[in-house]
């Protein structure tokens, strides 16, 4: 065909009918690239995971990525169109839909209801902590600074013990410095509530994610 422009080419033979299989410089038709092995084995593999939705979870990719690479299984899941479920890790592009989480919030009561210690209290001592200032901590944490002196004095009564001490004028040792009682305290209840959030986690993943087709 020297001599003719291969667009006309393209053209006449669309006009009659003529179908160009084979194209190995891409000019007609679609221009197919080699799949590799690795995407080959990540099709396979994922096909058993995915449901008549075209659905995988998030944890079944994750297992084939770990066989043949993050990069061949999200290669698979945009060719095929493929969605994945409840990615919690950020690995995969998730269509937009609805979600379900689950929600905990832990505090502590005395035996008549009243609050004694909880997320708030605890990010006010906190953020003393790293200020080693009851001014500063209450501006950071748009509290004003009578709420703040309170949250500190009602900790106190609720615990009968001291959990700071404020020096007033300049040099380092001005400002507000957590007792080691204060420290406990906070490490504590961020111990009690990770532990809270991962067994809710675990468990609503088990009775609602997992069963969910």
């Amino acid at each position: 065909m020297a001599g003719v422009d291969v667009s006309e080419v393209g053209k006449m033979a669309t006009l009659i009918g003529v179908k160009i299989s084979n194209c190995e410089l891409g000019q007609f038709g679609e221009y197919k690239k080699e799949i590799s092995p690795l995407s080959i084995k990540a099709l396979y593999d994922l096909d058993k995971f995915v449901d008549e939705k075209d659905r995988v979870f998030c944890k079944d990719a994750r297992f084939v990525a770990k066989k043949v690479g993050l990069k061949s299984v999200r290669s698979v899941l945009k060719s095929k169109n493929i969605d994945v479920k409840y990615c919690l890790l950020g690995c995969f592009k998730e269509k937009k839909g609805k979600k379900m989480l689950v929600k905990t919030k832990t505090w502590i009561e005395n035996a008549k209801g009243e609050l004694l210690f909880g997320k708030g209290k605890t990010e006010v001592l906190d953020v003393i902590s790293q200020t080693g200032s009851i001014k500063a901590a209450s501006e950071m944490l748009d509290m004003n600074y009578k709420k703040c002196w309170t949250h500190l004095k009602i900790l106190e009564k609720n615990f009968n013990d001291t959990l700071f001490e404020t020096k007033q004028g300049g040099g380092e040792e001005a400002g507000t410095r957590l007792k080691p009682k204060a420290y406990e305290l906070m490490s504590a209840y961020k111990q009690l509530e990770k532990e809270i959030d991962e067994f809710a986690n675990r468990r609503f993943k088990e009775l609602f994610l997992e069963k969910d087709s």
